[in-house]
This record gives C-alpha cells, structure tokens and sequence, in this order.
C-alpha cells in the first residue's frame, strides 16, 4: 500500500494534516500488518499440527524480535555511513550494500527480510539528520528492482488458477475495502480527528502492492499446499488495486483539499 500512495501524494503535490496523516497512517500499517503476519504464521503452524503451539508461539516471538533486533542494528551504523562522503550525499553502493547485507542476513537466521528492512529504514530516517532523504540515492534504480519482483510473483501463477479463485478473489476484495473503510473511520472518530480525515482517509487506504504479495509469497513458501489459491488470489487483487485504487486515492485527495482541484 504504502509505495503507490505515496507516490499519488507525490504526484498530486498536495501537503497538509491530511496527508502527514495518511502517509504515516500507511507507514504504520505496513509495520503492523508484518507484525500480525509473523503471529499469525505462528498460529497456522499450529493449527495445523506441524509444530506445537508453545514451539509455534516462540518461533513467532523469535522472529519478531530478531527482525526488530537486526533491523535496528543494520539501521544504526547505516544512517551514520550514509553520508560520509559529503553531507546529505548517500552512494549508491553503501546504500544497496546495507540493503542487500540486511535481507542476506535475515534469510540466513530465518528472520523476515521485510520487516528486518522496514525497521531499519525507519531507523535510518530517524537517525539520519544530515539530510533529508536517506534513501534518494536508490530511487533512480528501485523500478526495475520492482518490474522484476511482480514479473516473478507473476511468473509463479497460472492464468488457469487466477481464472479459478475469481469468486474467492472477489469477496476478499470487497472484504478488505470494507474492513479497511470502516476501520479508518472508526480509528479516526476515536482520535477525534477533523472531519475531512474521518471522511476520506479511508478511501486513500485501498492500494495494495509489495507487502501484500511479499506476505503471499512468504506464506506460500511456509505451506505450499496453499499456493495453489493464496497467491492467485492476491496476485489478482493486487493487479485491480493497482489499476482502479490510485484513482480513487487521487479524488479522495482532491476532496480533501478543494483547493486543490484547480491545480489538477
């Protein structure tokens, strides 16, 4: 979710409470889904009976906590070595290194590289001061690095199982859209947010993409006897959230800030 909204607020050069708002309300899902996703993987191990509940419950804890534990690790001497050279001015060859090295890592120890990367860009963005984009130096290279992680994702599904789970598909989507609507307007409502962000930030949150299909992989990877169904399933929704929720992000944008309309 996170990459495509922000990159609709981007493009939409909107600023103000509603999107500092929605960026970190995104920021903040993407963290927790991958905790929920790490306990829940626990869970499923023992329901199904391949581990035992204690086991499952302190494999989830350890990974976890060890993904936090290295993200931060990796985080530290990464936001203090990124601009070494000159100020404000991170290569691109330490930048990819830590990168690489932090997913490396936490593949070897059986952590979750994403929530290992997750952590660490935050402690990268909270520690390094010396400039304002910590991670610029790779945006110039990130396209093709995600062209190739969908080609993948795709290469993995048949056009015939996408064409079989199209009922399972559609209830998840409306499922999501739904549970996602109504948890941001609830969430909002309690934190006694201002009309504007009770009424619209749940319409900016219905984008998936990477963690979504990363979570789908990973979780295949776990129980592949779900591959066959998990995967499409996501893999399709994630093709319509991607065609038809920037869209929608973008008008819900624009109807938060009329001002905007013009600009357009």
């Amino acid at each position: 979710m996170g990459r495509t909204t922000y990159d609709v607020v981007r493009e939409c050069g909107i600023k103000g409470d509603f999107t500092d708002t929605l960026l970190a309300v995104v920021a903040l899902d993407d963290a927790v889904a991958l905790l929920l996703f790490s306990l829940m993987m626990a869970a499923a191990s023992a329901v199904d009976g391949s581990q035992s509940v204690m086991f499952s419950l302190t494999g989830g804890l350890r990974e976890i906590g060890g993904s936090l534990l290295l993200g931060v690790l990796m985080g530290v001497p990464m936001a203090y070595l990124s601009g070494r050279i000159r100020p404000g001015e991170p290569t691109l060859a330490e930048a990819m290194g830590f990168i690489l090295l932090c997913g490396g890592l936490a593949t070897w120890l059986e952590l979750s590289p994403v929530l290992c990367a997750m952590v660490m860009g935050s402690v990268v963005a909270s520690l390094a001061r010396h400039h304002d984009r910590p991670f610029h130096a790779i945006e110039g290279i990130e396209w093709p690095f995600l062209i190739l992680f969908f080609i993948l994702a795709g290469a993995s599904t048949h056009a015939g199982a996408l064409l079989m789970v199209g009922g399972i598909t559609l209830v998840y989507m409306i499922s999501r859209c739904a549970g996602t609507f109504a948890g941001a307007w609830v969430g909002a409502a309690w934190a006694r947010a201002s009309p504007e962000i009770k009424k619209w930030i749940g319409w900016c949150l219905f984008p998936q993409a990477g963690v979504a299909l990363g979570m789908a992989l990973m979780a295949t990877q776990r129980f592949p006897e779900f591959e066959s169904f998990l995967l499409p399933v996501v893999l399709a929704s994630t093709v319509v959230y991607e065609i038809a929720a920037p869209a929608i992000t973008r008008r819900a944008l624009q109807a938060a800030h009329p001002e905007s309309r013009d600009q357009a």
